[in-house]
């Protein structure tokens, strides 16, 4: 993929990844190395960067595919793109990617976990076409902790989109397959 600079998967240039550094969004979740590791080596052409011309990151978007039978899916960990390259189209640019390789595997739909107060990444993914499935009790911890949408997208292989019909109650962490 080429625009606005340089996207290679992760794979091919790890180096230069921010692996647990940092983010480049206080909102975007910090793993540890080990968590990243593990991405890495187990989904490795799920991990996208972008980088500028100068070599500077320009965001990243990790994640995975698991599940069973019609809940085989992709799943967003984390999407973070720096402020200056905001409004520009790479978030649009790194899930289509990622939906892309998605695509690929055969998912039924690819879903992704976001703060309920985050309303302008909330929008973007609806924009996107994702909707709402499902509301995730205190599914952040912090002080307070803080609920979660649980948004999802239905690929291709979900002809009835079955897999985005909205739960009418909201669930618990532990609820979560």
């Amino acid at each position: 993929m080429r625009r606005e600079g340089k996207f290679d998967s992760i794979a091919a240039g790890w180096r230069q990844f921010p692996l647990g550094s940092r983010n480049l969004d206080p909102l975007t979740e910090t793993y540890g190395l080990s968590f990243y590791m593990q991405y890495l080596a187990h989904w490795p052409e799920y991990f996208q960067v972008a980088q500028a011309p100068d070599g500077k990151i320009m965001g990243y978007i990790m994640g995975k595919a698991e599940g069973h039978g019609e809940k085989w899916h992709g799943h967003v960990t984390a999407l973070t793109v720096a402020p200056e390259y905001r409004r520009v189209g790479l978030a649009a640019t790194l899930m289509a990617g990622l939906e892309e390789i998605s695509e690929k595997k055969k998912t039924y739909f690819v879903d992704l976990f976001v703060r309920v107060s985050n309303k302008v990444a909330v929008d973007m993914y609806k924009h996107l076409g994702y909707s709402v499935y499902r509301r995730v009790i205190e599914y952040y911890s912090g002080d307070p902790d803080e609920d979660a949408f649980d948004m999802r997208k239905a690929m291709s292989m979900d002809k009835d989109q079955k897999s985005v019909v909205p739960l009418q109650h909201p669930v618990y962490p532990e609820d979560v397959e």
